[in-house]
C-alpha cells in the first residue's frame, strides 16, 4: 500500500513538472510504453523487483530498453534509482497515465465482468459512466470468472455490484439471518 501512494507522490510530481514545460503529453506516451513494457514483460518486472541487481546496472538496462524518450522520463527513471524506488517504476507510469487522462477531463472505467465485453455492452456502459460522472472514459475490462454473470463497474471512488457472485451472498446472508 506504501507503494502504491508512493508512486502516486511521483507521478504527481512528474506531471505537474511536465506541464510546467509543456510536455504532459509527450511524457504521457513514454509512460503509456514503460507500463505497457513492464506489465507485459515478466522478466523486465522481476529484473526491476530484484533487489541483487545493482542499481547501475537497472539504470543502463533501462536507458537501452527505453531510448527515444523524453528528457523528464529519464530524469524519473534517475530519481527512482538514486531514491531506491526503481521498482515502482510500472506503477508510477499507470499513475501518471491515470492522472494525466484525469487532467485532461477523461477518466478509467474498470469494468470486471465474467467474460470479455462486446462492443454493444462496452457502449452502453460509457453512456452510464458518462451519465454517472459527467465525463467521458475509457473502459478497462477485467475478466473474472469467479463473479459468476453480471459485472462491477469502478470509476474513481463509485463502485457498483451487479455480480450474480454479490446477489447470492445478499441472499445467503438474508437466510442465514432469518
Amino acid at each position: 500500500m506504501a507503494g502504491a501512494r508512493a508512486a502516486i507522490r511521483y507521478a504527481k510530481a512528474v506531471l505537474d513538472l511536465a506541464k510546467s514545460q509543456n510536455a504532459a503529453e509527450a511524457i504521457n506516451t513514454d509512460m503509456v510504453t514503460i507500463s505497457q513494457a513492464i506489465s507485459e514483460s515478466q522478466e523486465l518486472n522481476d529484473f526491476l523487483q530484484n533487489p541483487v541487481v545493482r542499481s547501475s546496472v537497472k539504470q543502463a538496462a533501462l536507458a537501452e530498453v527505453f531510448k527515444g524518450t523524453q528528457d523528464l522520463t529519464g530524469k524519473l527513471v534517475e530519481t527512482l534509482m538514486e531514491n531506491k524506488r526503481i521498482a515502482l517504476l510500472g506503477d508510477v507510469a499507470k499513475s501518471y497515465t491515470q492522472l494525466f487522462a484525469e487532467y485532461q477531463g477523461s477518466q478509467t472505467a474498470k469494468v470486471t465482468t465474467a467474460v470479455p465485453l462486446t462492443s454493444d455492452l462496452e457502449s452502453k456502459v460509457l453512456e452510464k459512466v458518462k451519465e454517472l460522472t459527467g465525463k467521458d472514459a475509457q473502459i478497462e475490462n477485467i475478466v473474472d470468472e469467479s463473479i459468476l454473470g453480471g459485472f462491477i463497474l469502478r470509476v474513481g471512488d463509485i463502485q457498483y455490484n451487479a455480480s450474480i457472485a454479490n446477489k447470492l451472498n445478499r441472499l445467503k446472508r438474508e437466510f442465514t439471518l432469518n
